[in-house]
């Protein structure tokens, strides 16, 4: 439905959003689902054990307001190369594909996975270095406009201490965008809780 301005143009006002209702996983995680996944389905693996730069894993919960983990969430995953540098299209046949698409399995407890290579360091529009970082979107019921959040690492304390975009963020609640590494295993993993309401709640950005 268009709207007239003032000066006879035409407006076109933002479409509404919505939920993503009980279906979501049909449609973007199909395995998940319990159905049988497309030719080059969007999963967990943003990074294949060719491409360049440090493998790791991240491994995450998306907590509510009660403390109840929310087992029915699906996650969007972005980040850059071990260069800092955004891949400008999609192709699954990459060795580093940049996009990724997660959601806990049925007997997970709610836990989800990502399979990619550390970050490097972003240019941020001042021109300084940001830390490495990966960037969520999350999606799920009772969520009616996606949210938008980051994760960092512990290990990269010097990076984030110096990182124009984490000085934005308020200094006790920059904690609430670090994973912490888990020692041990032959892939570094790290473990992050993102919490959707509370005391903890985590940090989301409006972009």
């Amino acid at each position: 439905m268009t709207q007239p301005t003032k000066n006879g143009q035409l407006l076109y006002p933002e479409s509404p959003s919505q939920t993503a209702g009980p279906y979501v996983h049909i449609g973007l995680a199909l395995e998940v689902a319990g159905l049988p996944p497309r030719d080059f389905e969007i999963g967990p693996e943003i990074a294949t054990a060719e491409a360049a730069g440090e493998a790791i894993e991240i491994v995450g919960t998306v907590i509510d307001g009660n403390g109840d983990v929310v087992d029915d969430i699906l996650v969007e995953a972005w980040q850059a190369d071990a260069e800092g540098l955004y891949q400008t299209d999609y192709r699954a046949d990459r060795a580093f594909r940049g996009f990724g698409r997660t959601a806990p399995g049925e007997h997970d407890d709610g836990q989800w996975w990502l399979h990619t290579i550390k970050p490097g360091r972003v240019a941020h529009p001042s021109g300084a270095p940001m830390a490495p970082h990966i960037n969520l979107m999350l999606f799920a019921r009772g969520i009616n406009i996606h949210l938008n959040t980051r994760v960092y690492f512990d290990d990269e304390a010097e990076a984030n201490a110096a990182c124009p975009f984490l000085a934005r963020v308020p200094a006790g609640r920059r904690a609430t965008l670090i994973a912490t590494r888990e020692h041990g295993g032959d892939t570094p993993r790290y473990r992050v809780a993102i919490h959707l309401q509370g005391p903890r709640e985590t940090v989301f950005f409006d972009f």
